[in-house]
Parts: C-alpha cells; structure tokens; sequence
C-alpha cells in the first residue's frame, strides 16, 4: 500500500492514550508518526510501521 505525508493510519494496538489513529509526518527508512489523540511524536522502522499499521 502507497503512504503520503499528512495520511491518517490506524494501528493495530491502541496508544496508552486510548487513540489507535497516526498522522504520518516522514516516509523512508524510518516512519515519523504522530498520535491525533495526544500529539506524541514516535519514528519507528519502515518494517515494524507496515506490521502495526491496519489502514
């Protein structure tokens, strides 16, 4: 599946502050991505983004 920067992803687990929607913020080797419900910042690796990420 094609990413953009500004896409909403939903994940498979829920954040601790109970939102499971992403905003994506960078695309590359690593993900940026940051929770809609709090605002945290995360980078993960490209592979474990495309596991966690359903939609």
């Amino acid at each position: 599946m094609e990413y953009k920067i500004g896409d909403i992803v939903k994940t498979k687990k829920v954040h601790p502050c109970g939102s499971n929607e992403w905003e994506i913020l960078r695309i590359g080797l690593d993900f940026k991505l940051k929770c809609i419900g709090c605002n945290h910042v995360i980078m993960i690796s490209r592979e474990k983004a495309l596991k966690i990420i359903k939609k």
